[in-house]
């Protein structure tokens, strides 16, 4: 049986900028574009969180919320720097680690480097190292596979470590509410609630062919995890392909004006995710999902590679500008940027929308 830990740092973006600046520490605070310039929140403190403040809230909303809020532009260097010294506290503990965001990694510790007995000890190990070599807190989710540990994680943050022990894992999962469920966004937990599906135990007791049925290949994984089984392997230094972001509304919008809003957030946020990779590419696509689940692609190739933000929302204008909507509704928009430049060097890192812990 796997032992497998999953790290993830508390408010990282947040807390990294009230370290370094202590008038910010005990602050209401958020990393991202201000409410002049109509940006996102990208992360917010856990001061920020207490007025209901959370990521890709539009910024004009966030001081409504907290009009003593502080901004800070993100410095992406810096976090990247943070990241990679975490990175190397965690080769001393196990080979098997796999990035997933700056702040954020599973490691497979079932043959550490090192002669400690147990996952949780090494957690600790990890914490405590973690704290002393950058001063910033993480939290640490154990179990017998990914999907669990990560659920632990959340369980007790920050700076919290909790373990679920395979024989617990059928009934911690059985009583989850569908909606705490990673892997599961707020769409389709919406659609599983209209289902009839509302906890864990719900989830159970739909067989493989209904879920794949009602949510395609996907349903496999619900399976899985509903069972509190995922066998996906930890894996280190895969290659990413491309950059992306996108959103899945609540409700299906048709109004050009508001989808060109939505457009322009996402915008932003593909160009904070090629700030964090350091990339930059040559081809952009933008992405459209109708609701009849209908989806349509249109993309441009540049001669020369565009990390820019202004680059990225012109051609994102304009491939959207040539689409006749004709009334109908879009579920998804999103934008990805590929034929990455040194894509060969580059992780893969599954980098959340916003960051979200």
């Amino acid at each position: 049986m796997r032992k497998i830990i999953h790290i993830d740092m508390d408010a990282f973006y947040a807390s990294v900028e009230q370290r370094d600046e202590p008038g910010y520490r005990g602050k209401p605070l958020v990393v991202g574009g201000s409410a002049e310039r109509r940006g996102v929140v990208c992360a917010a403190s856990y001061e920020a969180r207490k007025f209901g403040i959370h990521s890709a809230m539009p910024s004009r909303i966030a001081v409504q919320k907290c009009p003593h809020l502080i901004f800070v532009p993100p410095r992406f260097e810096v976090y990247r720097s943070i990241s990679a010294q975490i990175h190397a506290i965690f080769e001393r503990y196990t080979d098997a680690f796999e990035p997933v965001a700056l702040d954020e990694a599973y490691l497979d510790v079932s043959q550490p480097k090192i002669n400690l007995p147990y996952a949780s000890t090494i957690a600790r190990h990890i914490k405590s190292d973690i704290l002393n070599e950058t001063e910033l807190s993480a939290s640490a989710g154990i179990s017998k596979n990914k999907f669990l540990a990560k659920m632990a994680t959340g369980l007790n943050k920050p700076d919290g470590l909790t373990v679920i022990l395979p024989e617990h894992a059928k009934e911690f999962v059985e009583e989850l509410s569908i909606e705490k469920f990673h892997g599961i966004g707020r769409v389709t937990a919406l659609k599983m609630r209209e289902l009839g599906v509302h906890t864990g135990a719900d989830l159970r007791a739909r067989s493989l062919s209904q879920l794949v049925e009602q949510f395609g290949k996907v349903g496999r994984f619900y399976y899985g995890i509903a069972r509190g089984e995922d066998d996906r392997p930890v894996q280190a230094n895969r290659i990413r392909k491309s950059v992306g972001a996108e959103t899945t509304f609540v409700k299906d919008l048709s109004d050009r004006e508001i989808l060109v809003q939505e457009l322009e957030a996402i915008a932003q946020t593909l160009h904070q995710r090629l700030e964090r990779h350091q990339a930059s590419g040559r081809t952009l696509t933008l992405k459209l999902k109708f609701s009849d689940y209908q989806q349509i692609t249109r993309s441009r190739t540049q001669t020369i590679s565009i990390r820019d933000y202004e680059t990225i929302w012109s051609i994102a204008q304009d491939l959207f500008s040539g689409i006749e909507l004709n009334d109908r509704h879009l579920r998804l928009v999103g934008l990805s940027l590929s034929n990455l430049s040194h894509a060969e060097q580059l992780e893969l890192i599954q980098l959340p929308l916003f960051e979200l812990a």
